[in-house]
């Protein structure tokens, strides 16, 4: 009986993609994901993330990680389909890797309509979607460290060039840099998320 975990990382990021990653284990399995200690990876520090993701491939049957650019987003956003977007891809997720049940972490505000969806979408009947899930099912929360690691990633790599910093509008560092960038070029960075409001109040002011 083979078990999928789905969850997101970056939904609310200005810069770089927004990360689905999916796990799938035998059921009889689970519980070596609870004994490594995994949880809702927003709870976990970037060391200790980078730790279980290893510990957690080695565990888990397969996984899957999906990465939805900013213009994808942006096209999304603008027919206000983002949570129509997540499920499409969570469920591409589930349909790679075969499960016989998954469990998603909801991003709509009705979860039983977003799982009903992805059920849908995934063709797959037993599709449990939940509030919190990355907090409630180790499934979820192994996915949410796969996705949060492998977003993290992304992040780093454009780091490498600019100091976008963590990529979010609460972080300074990075609104700064998209400041900076619309000031020089005339338009935002093509990881940018060009629907996000802070980014169209900063084109506007150009």
């Amino acid at each position: 009986m083979l078990v999928c975990g789905v969850d997101d990382a970056g939904r609310g990021s200005v810069l770089g993609p927004l990360v689905i990653a999916g796990i799938v284990i035998e059921r009889n399995k689970i519980k070596d994901l609870s004994k490594i200690g995994v949880k809702d990876s927003k709870l976990l520090s970037p060391h200790s993330r980078e730790n279980l993701y290893k510990k957690i491939i080695s565990i888990v049957d397969d996984y899957y990680v999906a990465k939805i650019p900013s213009r994808v987003i942006d096209r999304s956003v603008s027919k206000n389909q983002l949570n129509d977007l997540e499920a499409t891809y969570m469920a591409k997720v589930i349909e790679r890797l075969k499960p016989n049940s998954a469990y998603v972490d909801s991003c709509d505000v009705n979860p039983t309509r977003f799982g009903i969806k992805i059920s849908k979408l995934a063709k797959i009947k037993k599709v449990y979607s939940s509030h919190h899930a990355d907090r409630r099912f180790p499934v979820v929360s192994a996915a949410s460290i796969v996705a949060k690691v492998n977003r993290d990633r992304a992040i780093a790599k454009l780091r490498m060039n600019d100091d976008v910093g963590s990529g979010y509008p609460s972080d300074s560092k990075t609104m700064d840099f998209i400041k900076r960038y619309i000031e020089l070029h005339g338009f935002p960075p093509k990881f940018a998320r060009k629907s996000w409001k802070p980014v169209k109040v900063m084109l506007n002011q150009v």
